[in-house]
């Protein structure tokens, strides 16, 4: 059997025709659905006509096209860096860092339900490997006692993790670590929506970004496609002269690179009124389920999860889902509870009836016995 997902097709910006169903959508993480949001689809379009699709070739040869640098400018404005280094796409942001960065740390601590492109990455920096618990501060400690003295570590870990929207205790852990060390934080999904101003885990925690590398995705908050590594001027210094992924690469389609652009216009101007109404859908839904006597996690992402037992329970919830009219979001991804779970993500252009719909049916699953 095929480990792919069922085949899926997006009809509108909370919709998904699954299995000929018209069915309401609290999949993906697209979470403001700017991927199909008019003036992106428009922007992309024009980025097609005027630009064309591709460069065909490295921008250290002869594929660094203007739009680029209009867009690692925004991006790094934006969230209030240094620099901005866009990338093909987010997954590939942290190994480009790892062989910038290669050589520098005597060791990598990592979250152990870090996502896969930083275990992927971990690697490329050519150095030791220690895991520590999810989130635990105190497990931290442990692991760098491990390292020995006089040792130069890298953390690396999700800022809002996506299996169920908690976030990385940046401030702690910079407290933790020695003050040479440095933390990679994949912000993938905390990016555009954690923060007063949504520049993400970072902002959220309210730390200094100075020992602090953030990697993000333009495929989330922002629905286009690509990714974006920000820090300093040093560290892109050492990302276009040593990592071979970057150096070697075709960047970003020029179409999507012009609908990135918009989709930041569009965060600058309506961000704040957008996170507003996500956090306001989201409380809704958990308020509901707690009135019914769920444990609805207090996390600051709009994600709610829930862990079936076994395949019989994942049958059951699967079910009662299409009866309401929901597409079952049953996640199989590494990090994931037990390897697989439900996760919902609400975004911030769901209708009260759809969430009232979605907080019924979790609901009814408090007492059930079959469940």
């Amino acid at each position: 059997m095929d480990a792919l997902a069922l085949q899926l097709e997006q009809i509108d910006r909370t919709h998904v025709r699954y299995r000929n169903r018209k069915l309401s959508y609290f999949g993906g993480c697209d979470y403001f659905r700017l991927a199909s949001h008019p003036s992106i689809l428009r922007a992309t379009h024009q980025g097609l006509d005027k630009y064309g699709l591709n460069v065909a070739a490295s921008r250290l040869t002869s594929g660094n096209h203007p739009l680029y640098g209009e867009l690692e400018q925004r991006t790094a404005d934006f969230f209030g860096v240094e620099s901005a280094t866009v990338v093909s796409c987010g997954y590939m942001t942290n190994l480009v860092v790892a062989q910038a960065l290669a050589g520098r740390f005597s060791h990598a601590l990592i979250d152990e339900l870090g996502h896969s492109c930083l275990i992927d990455a971990v690697p490329f920096l050519d150095c030791p490997i220690l895991k520590f618990k999810h989130g635990d501060p105190v497990d931290l400690v442990r692991a760098i006692a491990r390292c020995g003295r006089g040792a130069r570590p890298i953390l690396l870990t999700d800022g809002m993790f996506s299996h169920d929207g908690s976030v990385a205790p940046l401030k702690a852990y910079l407290k933790i670590l020695p003050r040479d060390a440095l933390i990679l934080v994949d912000d993938a999904h905390g990016a555009g929506i954690l923060g007063d101003t949504g520049k993400g885990a970072v902002e959220w925690a309210g730390v200094s970004r100075q020992r602090i590398i953030q990697t993000i995705t333009l495929s989330k908050a922002l629905g286009t496609y690509g990714g974006a590594i920000l820090g300093t001027r040093a560290l892109r210094e050492r990302i276009v002269t040593r990592s071979r992924l970057f150096v070697g690469n075709t960047p970003l389609p020029l179409p999507l690179a012009n609908a990135a652009l918009r989709a930041l216009e569009i965060l600058k101007k309506d961000g704040r009124h957008l996170r507003e109404r996500l956090a306001s859908n989201t409380l809704y839904v958990r308020t509901m389920l707690r009135e019914a006597g769920l444990d609805a996690a207090e996390t600051p992402g709009p994600i709610i999860s829930l862990n079936p037992r076994n395949d019989r329970q994942i049958a059951i919830l699967r079910r009662r889902l299409l009866a309401a009219g929901i597409y079952p979001p049953l996640v199989r991804y590494p990090g994931a509870p037990q390897g697989r779970h439900f996760r919902f993500v609400i975004s911030s252009e769901h209708t009260p009836k759809q969430l009232e719909t979605l907080a019924n049916v979790l609901a009814q699953l408090k007492g059930d016995k079959d469940v």
